[in-house]
């Protein structure tokens, strides 16, 4: 199981997480870290394992508080050490395509940005793109249609449950059921909610491809010892498919 660390960033910095309450969210205080900056927190995760990519939440352009979703310098610290899934609130088209031409960068398209589904329908194909399901509680956010057609998901599929992020309250495994019933051959990840080993046992039982966590990374609860033996033996098994998967295109 592929485990992709989550950095959500806000004002510049990685913030705590937590229920999807993001005018609550301040600058993470991790033992990882001395400090929130990006550089500082993605350094103290690979203390933990070497991942092969990371999830960034640009929570400011998801909201809609800053312009300009074509720009990526931020992205810099991590790039050069691995890939990246990045959410930026993208709804136009021209922001898409400059992520989508860039080395090492898996734009995650959410649906919770989008008006229509007139993005999927464009870019579905596109082997680079992701989908993010987003939910709050039994709600889903986004058009519905973005929901209820499967022929417009891409390749890899989140299934984000913002109500049980950094919630403790464990991931939502009957919706993660019934979107990898309909998922077909897409790579499904669970995003909101892994507390500790047995979460991902689980997860990889059903045959999810990955999970997005964070908390459980920040207050050790996933060991280095545990993450590597869920990465190591899903990329011993299957190396290419984990190297696509991450996207990790870089040499």
């Amino acid at each position: 199981m592929l485990i992709i660390p989550v950095l959500d960033i806000k004002g510049g910095l990685v913030v705590r997480a937590r229920k999807g309450e993001r005018d609550s969210y301040r600058p993470i205080e991790t033992p990882l870290s001395p400090t929130a900056e990006i550089g500082d927190i993605a350094a103290g995760l690979e203390r933990i394992f070497p991942f092969p990519a990371f999830y960034v939440a640009d929570l400011d352009r998801i909201e809609g508080r800053t312009e300009g979703a074509g720009d990526f310098s931020h992205l810099t610290p991590l790039l050069a050490r691995s890939s990246v899934w990045l959410d930026a609130g993208f709804c136009r088209k021209g922001d898409l395509e400059a992520a989508l031409a860039l080395e090492g960068v898996v734009p995650v398209l959410g649906s919770e940005s989008q008006s229509d589904t007139a993005m999927l329908q464009a870019f579905h194909e596109h082997p680079q793109l992701a989908l993010s399901l987003d939910f709050r509680g039994d709600d889903f956010l986004g058009p519905s249609a973005i929901l209820a057609d499967e022929t417009l998901w891409p390749s890899r599929v989140i299934v984000m449950t913002l109500a049980r992020v950094g919630a403790g309250a464990g991931p939502d495994f009957e919706r993660l059921e019934a979107i990898k019933k309909r998922a077909g051959n897409r790579a499904v990840i669970a995003a909101g909610g892994v507390r500790h080993a047995r979460d991902l046992e689980r997860l990889e039982e059903m045959g999810i491809a990955g999970a997005l966590v964070a908390t459980a990374l920040h207050d050790g609860t996933l060991t280095p010892e545990t993450v590597a033996d869920f990465i190591g033996s899903f990329a011993g098994e299957a190396e290419s498919d984990a190297k696509a998967l991450a996207n990790d295109i870089r040499p």
